[in-house]
């Protein structure tokens, strides 16, 4: 059954129309309540439900409150917090189910909603399957005495809080580092400054106050030029950007240079090398420089290329029993400390594999140098048919032929919006961003 909804992460769109709408979701808390009280008609089921910042969350979570209520289904509301926090507090609290109302790197129009099962992992697309076809079925309330009830858990922020920090060593410390934390005016406002504060840093803060619309506005690991500005106005030894949702982490260091997620991936694999622990493997994305896979490769360590999508990456590293992946857009996995990514968690790594390195992060990444990539999105009336595109087909044939061997084409559509993402990495920076447009432009025909 082809998924109507579902897209690479969960059901998202803009606010307003379908299905970000009030009575869909109602319908959609109804139908995932069902689906979950399959198994066990008789026992009683709760679903954490977390959310961002956006002004659109208040109705969304009131609508999947009631849907889930009326199939019987209890809710235990946090409020704002980061995914990988619902993530976590899902599986700690051996809940049946976490929700979470977020958009990710969105602007504050868009909105969605995103599962995690009682382990705190991202849920197979078999599952999505079958709440799909719950939705085409007649709703089946539960009488009066059966309904779901929904309370606050009012110590969520704190418990995620905790378990940041003992995913270091216990002897770690920041102190002497001074850090800029960005959040996005996203979930992580209230959280991830005092994260790093408590484990010892100078910190400072920018996109750290919501309104309900201004979450990813210019700030967070999507629009990090603020906090490059920010870290270098303010003389700070790195900065940390997260984005709406907090699932993915962007680092600046005092020379005001950016690291993505393909340099914190190999930064976190060479930092488990030095302790003496075996890595068989990583895995990254199509997207993955290809200057990371060859440093990776002269330090014996294999990189495998999953779909992008952070949930490709976990099902690649759960089939070969790896603990380490991630995709250059800042989402990081390391299963041994976490079941999902998580960018307060992977910024901690990485600080640890510098303060234990005793150098700085640009002298663990002196053997890397990334080959140039030009990323363009390219915002269409519709994806339908852009692989039978005869001017696309014609100019990207164009475009490999140039590049040889010196390079690499990479044209996906997004499973999040109506946009096709156009990537050229070649040796030559220049070739690549003329080739790009040229890509782009001949998409738009």
């Amino acid at each position: 059954m082809a998924r109507r909804y579902f897209g690479t992460d969960g059901v998202r769109g803009t606010v307003g129309q379908s299905p970000i709408t009030p009575d869909f979701m109602m319908r959609l808390g109804h139908a995932v309540g069902r689906v979950l009280r399959r198994e066990s008609p008789q026992a009683r089921r709760t679903v954490l439900i977390g959310k961002d910042t956006r002004i659109s969350g208040y109705m969304i979570e009131s609508a999947l409150e009631a849907g889930f209520a009326s199939a019987g289904v209890d809710t235990l509301l946090t409020g704002p917090l980061p995914t990988p926090g619902v993530a976590y507090l899902t599986r700690a609290l051996r809940l049946d189910l976490g929700l979470v109302i977020s958009a990710s790197h969105n602007p504050f129009a868009d909105n969605g909603v995103k599962f995690f099962s009682a382990r705190g992992e991202k849920l197979p697309d078999d599952w999505e399957v079958a709440v799909e076809q719950a939705l085409e079925d007649a709703p089946q309330w539960v009488d009066a005495a059966g309904l779901g009830k929904a309370r606050r858990l009012n110590d969520a922020s704190g418990r995620y809080l905790e378990f940041c920090k003992s995913t270091v060593d216990k002897d770690m410390s920041l102190r002497g580092l001074k850090l800029v934390i960005d959040a996005a005016h996203g979930a992580a406002y209230h959280i991830a400054p005092d994260v790093f504060h408590e484990l010892g840093a100078d910190v400072s803060t920018i996109g750290c106050h919501p309104d309900g619309l201004n979450i990813n506005a210019g700030v967070g690991a999507t629009a990090p030029q603020a906090l490059v500005d920010a870290v270098k106005a303010q003389g700070a030894d790195y900065g940390v950007a997260l984005d709406g949702d907090a699932d993915r982490l962007q680092l600046v260091d005092r020379e005001g240079r950016l690291y993505n997620g393909d340099e914190l991936l190999y930064v976190m694999v060479r930092d488990r090398l030095a302790q003496g622990q075996a890595v068989p493997g990583a895995v990254g994305t199509l997207m993955t420089n290809e200057a990371v896979v060859a440093a990776l490769r002269a330090r014996d360590v294999e990189l495998v290329r999953a779909k992008v999508g952070d949930r490709y990456v976990l099902e690649e590293l759960q089939a070969r029993g790896w603990l380490l992946g991630g995709e250059g857009s800042g989402h990081l996995l390391a299963l041994d400390k976490h079941t999902t990514g998580d960018g307060i968690v992977s910024a901690l790594q990485v600080l640890q594999a510098v303060q234990r390195a005793g150098t700085s992060l640009a002298g663990l990444l002196a053997d890397v140098r990334l080959f140039p990539q030009t990323l363009l999105a390219v915002r269409l009336p519709s994806l339908a048919g852009w692989q039978d595109n005869p001017h696309l087909a014609e100019a990207t044939a164009v475009a490999r032929e140039r590049l040889g061997s010196l390079g690499r084409v990479l044209i996906r559509a997004s499973g999040t919006e109506p946009v096709l993402r156009v990537m050229v990495e070649a040796e030559d920076g220049e070739l690549g961003r003329t080739l790009a447009q040229q890509l782009a432009e001949a998409a738009r025909r």
